[in-house]
Parts: structure tokens; sequence; C-alpha cells
């Protein structure tokens, strides 16, 4: 690979069953010769952090002794060990959980199996949906949204640091660091829904404003267990590896061309079988490169590193079918703005020109699969309505993915 590069990675051999020392070692190995990486971790006074971690306790799977689908304990010890021996920093650890019942109560809870770590670092927990927040707007204008909403504390800071399992997601064909962010985004009643961003069409473009909105200083994939099929529940292996890069596109790149995916791939082929490649939209959009040899990327492993995949969730007829109709209800909703008039301030479900459901609470009770009714194959398209779209929502996503279907002749 290129050594002459803006961008700078590195994947290095770690055994999944190794102790404290050696993991610390070889993340050590990997983050050292990240020299943008460190001028900015150096200087910063305050330092964000989000790992991978929330889940319910009773449902963490273990492979091997390692967490299978959360960021392993021993690299967030290696992690936080490294930035504490290399910066100044105060730290915080961002993180948002759906599974937390009270969410007006400043303790985290049990849904972080990370927290005793992060104690032993002296690292303050946020919890993003508790207030105050704010509003950013995105660097360039945002592919998918104008501005987001954002846990002020978590977004305030000199730099941030991504820490993701290397699994593959059902919806998104793979999550790494990038993916990782979503986390970060305050659900209701402050925020937005979790469905309003994880949507089929919007999410590759979200995600990609996130990455620019947060632009990581240090990215790094957790590879010493690896999981395919999906996001929960898929199938663990040992895939022996950490990667760590200065750049969250970049990095993530390459941890795909190390589960053996083309970084440059996507919908409807593998692991891109639902949505687009959020890597792809975020290069498209002139955030990062896909191309190793554009990347100064020096591996001590060998790709693939383990068999990864996605599992199918649904007909590729239907996932076609959803994609359009998606488009053409977003479309609809922009060009007859009058016809919504009557439910500013809700929430609405639009399928086929009609509103199906609405409300000014934003959750949603029912699945949408269930509210769809017969008309299995019609998108429902979730939308806040505001006569001012303050959000500033790109519409022109969705006629670029009519076109691209018509191209394709689907």
């Amino acid at each position: 690979m290129s050594s002459k590069s803006n961008y700078q990675v590195r994947a290095v051999h770690c055994d999944h069953q190794a102790e404290d020392e050696e993991v610390y070692q070889a993340l050590l190995r990997a983050t050292l010769p990240l020299g943008n990486t460190w001028a900015k971790l150096k200087a910063a006074k305050t330092i964000g952090i989000k790992f991978n971690q929330a889940w319910e306790p009773a449902e963490i799977r273990y492979h091997a002794g390692q967490m299978q689908e959360l960021v392993s304990h021993r690299v967030a010890r290696a992690t936080l060990r490294l930035l504490r021996e290399q910066t100044t920093a105060d730290i915080t650890c961002s993180e948002i959980s759906v599974f937390k019942k009270d969410r007006s109560n400043p303790e985290p809870g049990d849904n972080f199996p990370l927290l005793d770590i992060l104690r032993e670092f002296d690292v303050e927990f946020v919890d993003g949906n508790l207030a105050p927040h704010k509003v950013y707007k995105v660097p360039g204008g945002g592919q998918m949204f104008r501005q987001y909403l954002l846990p002020q504390r978590t977004a305030d800071v000199d730099t941030f640091v991504s820490v993701q399992k290397m699994k593959n997601h059902a919806f998104m064909g793979i999550t790494l660091c990038l993916k990782n962010l979503f986390g970060l985004t305050p659900q209701e009643p402050a925020g937005r829904p979790r469905q309003y961003f994880h949507h089929l069409v919007r999410m590759p473009y979200m995600l990609a404003d996130l990455g620019r909105l947060f632009n990581p200083a240090l990215n790094i994939i957790d590879g010493l267990v690896g999981q395919a099929g999906r996001e929960w529940g898929g199938e663990p292996f040992a895939a022996n590896c950490l990667v760590a890069g200065d750049h969250i596109i970049t990095t993530d790149a390459c941890g795909t061309h190390l589960m053996g995916h083309d970084p440059a791939g996507d919908w409807p082929n593998q692991p891109f079988l639902r949505d687009r490649n959020a890597l792809l939209a975020a290069a498209e959009g002139g955030f990062g490169t896909l191309n190793l040899d554009e990347i100064d990327f020096q591996s001590e492993v060998t790709a693939p590193v383990g068999k990864f995949y996605t599992q199918s969730t649904d007909p590729f007829e239907t996932t076609v079918s959803w994609r359009r109709t998606t488009c053409e209800q977003a479309l609809y909703y922009r060009d007859n703005p009058e016809k919504f008039a009557q439910y500013a301030g809700e929430y609405i479900l639009l399928q086929d020109g009609e509103v199906v459901w609405h409300s000014e609470e934003p959750t949603i009770q029912r699945s949408r699969r269930e509210l769809a009714g017969r008309k299995k194959d019609s998108a429902m398209w979730l939308k806040y309505v505001d006569p001012d779209e303050a959000e500033g929502e790109h519409f022109e996503v969705y006629e670029r993915t009519l076109e691209q279907l018509k191209e394709r002749g689907l």
C-alpha cells in the first residue's frame, strides 16, 4: 500500500486469548505510527470516546472468553491505558442505551459492561440521553440532514475516539467505527426516535454526516473475536487482530477489506444486502477514501481474517420495493407540503400518499411491518412535520436513489 498518504492505518496480529499486557502491546504497536492521531490527542484538553458496549446484561454473549458482539474488556482497558499514558486530557465516555428505562436518572445502570474499566481509569461516563443537548451543523452542509441534535458534553470535546467490534450488520452490512457513532444520537423525548435515522435510504448518508461531525482522531477496530451474519446473535469466531487508523472512513475501509469485503462495494451485493454502503456514501461526498492504494496501510494479518457475511432478512424484490416506495413517499411529502400542514409538530408515517399514523410522541408502539397491514411491500416513511424544515433533510438523496434503481432496471 502507498506510504505517501494523508491517511494511516495499521493492522496487527493479536491472539484472541491474549492477556491484558499482550493486548496493550499490540495496540501500542498499531497506534504509535499514527502521527496525525497523536498530534491531535496530545494537544487536546478534552477527549471523548465511544465504545461499542451498550446491551442488556443477560443478553451479552461470549466466545472464547471475549464478548462476541461488544468491545472486549481487554481492548477497552488497553485503549484507556494508552490514552492515560500518552495524553493529559480529561476523558469522557459517551453512550446511549435503548434498554435504560429511566432516562431521567444520571446513574448509568447495568447496561454498560465496561463501566468498571471506565472507573479504573477515572473516565467519566456521559449518558447522551440526558441534557444538555445542542444543535450542530454538519460541516459542508451534510449529506442527509443539515444539522443534528447531539449531547453537548459529547460533542463539545477537542477530539474524539471511536472503538468498535469487527462484525457484520443485517441492516448496514458492516458495523465498524463509523456505525459506532450512531450510539451518540439522543433518543426521545429529547431527540428523534431510533427508527427515524435507522431508516431505509437515510441511514448510510446520516452515518456519513456523523463521521464529519465527530471526525475521530483515533479509530480502533476490535478484531480479537469477530461476528458474521448480523450485529446481534450472529456467528462468532476468532479473528485475532486489531486495527487502528487516523481517519474513520479509511480505517473502516481497511477493516472491511480484512473482513474479506470490497470497501467500495454497494447494495445489493454482499454484505450490503439491504441498504447502501455508508463508507461509499461518505467517500462520494468527499470524506475519506476507500482506495487502499491511497492509504498508508500496513498489516501483519492477511485478508480475510474470518468468514464474514451478512444474512438476508427479506426477499430481494421486497427490499427493492421498499427502497422505491420510501423515496416516492419522501418526494411526495416534499412536493405537497399543504397536505401535511395539519400535522405540524407531529411525527407521521406516510404510506402510498396517506398518513397512516401520527403523534406528537415520537415513539411508535407497534412494528412498522405490522402497521403496514396488507401493503407489506409498500414502505412507511417516518417524518417529523416541521413547516420550516429546520433539520434540513436533503431530499435529493431520494431522487438519486430512484435514478439508481431505474439505471439498474429495478
